[in-house]
């Protein structure tokens, strides 16, 4: 958070409190401007003023959420981070990849990546079928939660597209990223940074969220009312075919509870052909 000096904190939490109050009342043009003025103030965008844009349907869509509101979600979220997401919004993903690499007979593996890590959830579901696990995430504190619970050989703190274009490390075997697309609008550059980073045969194992065709309409991928993208599966084969994956499995799942509702979405396993 490099500009955090320059910004004037009490001005950026009057203008963001305004946006909020204007976008609950449903008056979509003055909260649009009034988040505008929130980037304006503050233009790394640590409070996501440009997805909550989108989430109402105005602006361009983003690439994807900006690093500096993710870090800030994660790093403010880290402590009651597994209370919150396994707890209160019922979050399996780990859990039915281990199940599906189970069914499909697939593993035991070399090297894994968990990418987007958090407090090592994945990496606790995967650790005995693995010899070898890094981690990286763009929140330092999810990062010190997940060393300490002793899970991963090596861990990073790093954007994940960034990490995936530096890593000189091993290729890998594994690459997770679970909740990691709903951060994430095009996702050329995640599949082709995984692919980069792989050995032939490797899989590629990630949830996404989505929504029903008739609110894409078309679209690759938009953000959907909780501030989160959402993909059409044609959109994410599409990515993988053109970066050299080969999809094993597409399962429809329930990624979270939000609101008392289940957010549908799906885990894919895809090959690295190579």
């Amino acid at each position: 958070m490099t500009n955090n000096q320059k910004i004037d904190e009490e001005a950026l939490a009057e203008a963001y409190n305004r946006a909020l109050a204007l976008e609950k009342a449903g008056d979509i043009d003055a909260a649009v401007k009034a988040y505008e003025d929130v980037l304006a103030i503050d233009p790394e965008d640590h409070g996501g003023a440009s997805v909550r844009i989108a989430s109402m349907g105005r602006g361009e869509t983003p690439p994807k959420a900006p690093d500096a509101y993710v870090e800030t979600l994660f790093d403010q979220q880290a402590e009651a981070f597994e209370d919150i997401l396994v707890e209160q919004l019922g979050y399996a993903v780990p859990m039915i990849v281990r199940q599906r690499l189970q069914a499909l007979d697939l593993g035991p593996f070399k090297r894994m990546l968990d990418l987007g890590c958090g407090t090592g959830l994945t990496g606790e579901a995967l650790r005995d079928m693995v010899d070898d696990i890094t981690g990286m995430d763009l929140s330092e504190n999810m990062v010190e939660i997940a060393h300490e619970k002793d899970i991963y050989e090596t861990l990073y703190v790093a954007e994940v597209e960034d990490f995936l274009e530096d890593n000189d490390d091993d290729a890998f075997d594994l690459i997770t990223a679970t909740d990691v697309l709903p951060y994430l609008g095009a996702l050329e550059p995640i599949f082709f940074g995984a692919a980069e980073n792989m050995v032939e045969g490797g899989l590629l194992i990630f949830s996404s969220e989505t929504l029903g065709d008739d609110v894409l309409a078309g679209r690759p991928f938009m953000v959907g009312p909780h501030q989160r993208f959402a993909h059409s599966e044609t959109y994410v084969r599409e990515r993988l075919a053109a970066t050299g994956f080969e999809v094993i499995e597409v399962t429809d799942i329930n990624v979270r509870m939000q609101d008392g509702h289940p957010t549908p979405g799906h885990l894919v396993i895809a090959k690295f052909k190579g």
